[in-house]
């Protein structure tokens, strides 16, 4: 059996990520107690289910924090467990809010949204450690669909290199494990016939193969993640997710993180474009 757990800020797209998943064929469960998984789970056996969803988050309340003993002992059954941590900046998740017009799930206590926030990242703590970060803050509803559905997808018994794009006048992605900087690297945006196009277009390939700081840059980065990649994957991680900025996450970071994916070949690899896919 395979159970894929959501949990994460309310706001972040959790109901998004857990109708994906619904499309995708598997059965769900919106919000229930974590104490109650390893029951519901023997009962979803018995009734022939293979895969399962279910979000887990802090209107479980005080059944919350036994979720990371839950999880070991399902795991221990032979359940393929994966929790996905859905998560945004605060300033983002109340403008959500505002513009839903929707009531914070902790907010009964007569706190402000943004006190309610706060409360509720400090209750999802040790939730996070659990599982696979994934920062919604600029993501389309879109974006977030295919992002989960690639995660379910790869196989759990190794390690997953996520390599993502981004630019540093959006933030930078809460998810990153590593953070690289590459908007010392020559910018194509300065071009006007250049500027419409992305990291993963001919004219821009052909732009960065004639400066050698590009592809020394490529060739530093890939060193590193070679040489500290086998102490992660001691650590029994699922995945790892190493980002690269340029100023708008579309030239430069594009680019890399274009040639760092092709560079593990013996490694499962997934490839984001947080800025390429803000519209879509």
């Amino acid at each position: 059996m395979r159970l894929i757990l959501i949990s994460g800020l309310s706001g972040s797209g959790k109901s998004v990520a857990l109708r994906a998943l619904e499309d995708s064929g598997f059965y769900c469960v919106d919000n229930l107690p974590a104490t109650m998984l390893p029951e519901a789970m023997a009962m979803y056996a018995d009734f022939g289910y293979k895969d399962i969803a279910i979000s887990v988050d802090t209107r479980s309340g005080p059944t919350l924090g036994a979720l990371p003993k839950v999880v070991e002992s399902l795991k221990s059954q032979g359940i393929d467990v994966r929790l996905l941590f859905l998560e945004a900046k605060p300033e983002t998740l109340v403008k959500r809010f505002s513009e839903t017009r929707r009531r914070h799930p902790l907010s009964d206590t007569g706190i402000t949204v943004e006190e309610s926030i706060l409360l509720e990242q400090e209750m999802l703590a040790e939730v996070l450690e659990l599982g696979t970060r994934i920062d919604t803050s600029e993501l389309s509803a879109n974006a977030l669909r295919s992002w989960v559905r690639e995660l379910v997808d790869a196989d759990s018994n190794q390690l997953t290199l996520i390599f993502e794009s981004f630019g540093f006048k959006h933030g930078v992605p809460q998810d990153a494990d590593f953070v690289f900087d590459a908007r010392c690297l020559p910018n194509p945006y300065y071009d006007p016939q250049l500027r419409p196009f992305t990291g993963r277009d001919q004219p821009i390939i052909d732009f960065f193969a004639g400066h050698q700081e590009v592809a020394e840059m490529i060739t530093d980065i890939q060193a590193m993640i070679a040489k500290w990649l086998p102490c992660y994957g001691k650590e029994n991680r699922s995945y790892l997710t190493v980002a690269v900025g340029c100023t708008g996450g579309q030239h430069r970071s594009v680019y890399i993180i274009e040639n760092l994916a092709s560079v593990f070949p013996d490694r499962q690899v997934l490839v984001r474009h947080r800025q390429l896919y803000r519209e879509h």
